[in-house]
């Protein structure tokens, strides 16, 4: 195959060849000859990189000789590491540079497939999925057109089999008031109950979710058993009103915002249920991003005509309901300490930092200082981003902060941080070094190299192979349709990104999608209940992304547990398996909510030791349970 960055004609038939030319072939060359083959190489690959987003990208040094004969030495470097040759070795070796930069190669354009790494997912089309994300823009640029998509994957039924939820946008109809033409089938969210055969069956108005309002743009998703019952509730976010639906225990839902008191009001996005104060009962963070409304919004970058940058909209602030166990939640923004700062927040995840017992909030912030919401234990929140170290970029630049994931990547027992942004700001990794404090790690995981030219939304560190590591997954895709216009470095549509967790770093894999889409939102779960995590990915303006999981080989353990001193979910959970550490919630990601079941890939490993710290403070401990199988777990009664 010809490297696609190939441009000198006289060059093109032999390049490729090099790759493959033994130690001895390529001495056999005159000295400059394989100096120009080395910088060819190095030129056109960087150059192919710089035109394609799913690439690296390579910085190349100086070849430079040393008496005593010919050595060159950092000819390239790939994510920060170089290759040398040993010394007094006279030529590079092409069977030895080569597999040094597989990840180069790797899913490229430029030198081919014949590298690519087996694939993890299957993109599939489940049966009777037609749900179709629409977004409907207009020249006006209202820029609610390219923020939503969430999606859900849940059991709302209690059969086992996991289930389908879609939030979808609407139409703009001038007013005022705000019209979105949601009473129309087309812009209905829907929800999908899984058959025993695998296909989907829409039981949208069945299940009596059919009605979003007429006034609400639909933005994301939270679920959650708010009310202990047994069976898990969906709160639906919107520019507009949101809506929280209590799920009735026979395939039905029944609109109880009014009566819960949850119904916000501006432009929410994502949300999420916590037990904030470890009372038992799930309270819901729901984000919100500006002040804005289409008579507000403005078009922005002239004879582009673009959707504007957030800095030109107000901020305002998030929102905290705390669950009363009545059914009904009680506003305590003010109160806790979450609504005295104003922001333009996006995406919202949970986890304990600092391992006292109490779940910290972490939110993203576009082009604005990122938040982090240490619980002081008394119902009120510290603002920690700064003095922890997650407030901003390595150089102390704001960057467009949109997905999140609070998990720990690395098994050290500490949940890490990934915020996902637009291409050029690279993708921002924390990792948690303990003592309330974090260090930016974006390079040093490879995710930054990996991340430069592309701009993410969904996120999640995930096991995807069931290796006793997480991995990575992103939905991209720009937030402007017509960016490639501008700049064709840069692309409103986007392969998901795929890394494979190699400890210490990441490297790209293919997830088997072969069209850019503009991705949104991502949620995980194994929806065919074969021990392998699969992915849904909202499109913007398409049909989602079903990812199924064909890795299979290793053992694994998935766990559901059972509150009974704590939420029924068991949401704020710690688990440890086998070295490794998993936050039970749903939470998380961009606009989405995930299978609540925790997951844990276990490699070789046949048995393990489960630890559960329950939010009660309860701590229960199993020891040789067998693994590939679904368990359930239920909370001790006592202490």
């Amino acid at each position: 195959m010809r490297p696609a960055a190939f441009s000198n004609p006289s060059l093109e038939a032999d390049a490729p060849s090099l790759i493959f030319r033994s130690k001895t072939e390529l001495s056999s060359r005159p000295e400059r000859t394989r100096i120009s083959y080395f910088a060819l190489l190095a030129t056109t690959t960087r150059a192919a990189l710089r035109r394609e987003s799913r690439m690296d990208f390579i910085n190349a040094t100086t070849l430079h000789r040393k008496s005593g004969g010919a050595q060159w030495r950092n000819l390239l470097f790939l994510s920060g590491s170089h290759a040398d040759l040993k010394p007094g070795e006279e030529t590079y070796n092409g069977f030895v540079l080569i597999p040094r930069f597989m990840v180069l190669v790797c899913g490229t354009a430029a030198l081919g497939s014949m590298f690519l790494m087996r694939t993890i997912f299957q993109p599939d089309a489940p049966h009777a999925v037609d749900f179709v994300l629409l977004n409907s823009p207009t020249p006006q640029k209202y820029l609610i057109e390219t923020m939503g998509g969430g999606v859900a994957i849940l059991d709302y039924n209690n059969d086992g089999l996991p289930d389908l939820f879609f939030v979808n946008g609407g139409r703009i109809i001038s007013g005022p008031p705000e019209r979105f033409a949601r009473s129309e089938p087309k812009y209905w969210n829907r929800l999908y109950r899984q058959n025993r055969d695998g296909a989907f069956t829409d039981v949208t108005k069945a299940a009596g979710l059919s009605n979003a309002g007429d006034g609400n743009y639909g933005m994301g998703v939270a679920v959650a058993d708010y009310d202990n019952d047994g069976y898990p509730d969906i709160f639906v976010t919107s520019y507009g009103k949101n809506i929280l639906y209590h799920n009735n225990q026979d395939g039905t839902f029944t609109d109880v915002t009014e009566k819960a008191g949850v119904a916000g009001g501006g432009w929410s996005a994502s949300a999420g249920f916590f037990d904030y104060d470890n009372d038992g009962r799930l309270d819901l963070f729901v984000t919100r991003y500006m002040e804005w409304n289409t008579r507000l919004s403005k078009v922005c970058n002239g004879d582009y005509r673009t959707y504007c940058p957030p800095e030109v909209f107000p901020a305002t602030t998030n929102l905290l309901y705390h669950n009363n166990g009545d059914g009904t939640f009680t506003d305590v923004s003010t109160t806790s300490g979450i609504g005295r700062l104003k922001a333009r927040s996006l995406g919202v995840a949970f986890n304990d930092y600092d391992g006292d017992g109490y779940t910290d909030i972490f939110v993203s912030n576009d082009g604005m200082q990122e938040f982090l919401f240490h619980n002081n234990g008394n119902g009120t929140f510290t603002e920690r981003a700064l003095e922890a170290g997650v407030g901003f970029s390595d150089d102390g630049s704001p960057y467009a902060g949109m997905g999140i994931d609070f998990r720990d990547y690395d098994n050290d027992g500490r949940p890490d941080l990934i915020v996902t942004n637009l291409a050029k700001q690279v993708y921002a990794v924390y990792h948690n070094d303990g003592n309330g404090s974090f260090s930016y790690q974006s390079l040093e995981t490879g995710i930054g190299n990996l991340t430069a030219a592309s701009s993410g939304w969904g996120v999640r560190f995930e096991d995807f192979d069931n290796d006793g590591r997480k991995d990575l997954l992103v939905a991209q895709g720009h937030v402007m349709d017509n960016v490639d216009q501008i700049d064709p470095s840069k692309h409103y549509r986007e392969l998901p990104l795929l890394a494979m967790n190699r400890g210490p770093r990441f490297e790209r894999a293919d997830t088997g999608v072969t069209t850019p889409v503009a991705g949104r939102g991502l949620a995980i779960g194994d929806l065919n209940n074969d021990g392998s995590t699969d992915a849904v990915i909202t499109v913007l303006g398409g049909s989602p992304i079903i990812l199924l999981n064909h890795a299979g080989g290793a053992h694994w353990l998935t766990v559901s547990l059972r509150g009974t001193r704590s939420n029924r979910d068991g949401a704020g959970a710690i688990l440890k398996l086998n070295g490794q550490t998993q936050y039970a919630g749903t939470a998380g990601s961009y606009l989405s909510a995930s299978d609540k079941r925790v997951h844990f890939g276990l490699g070789s490993a046949t048995s393990g030791t489960l630890e559960i710290d329950w939010p009660s403070g309860t701590r229960q401990v199993l020891k040789d349970v067998k693994v590939d199988r679904f368990m359930e777990v239920t909370e001790p009664t006592k202490p």
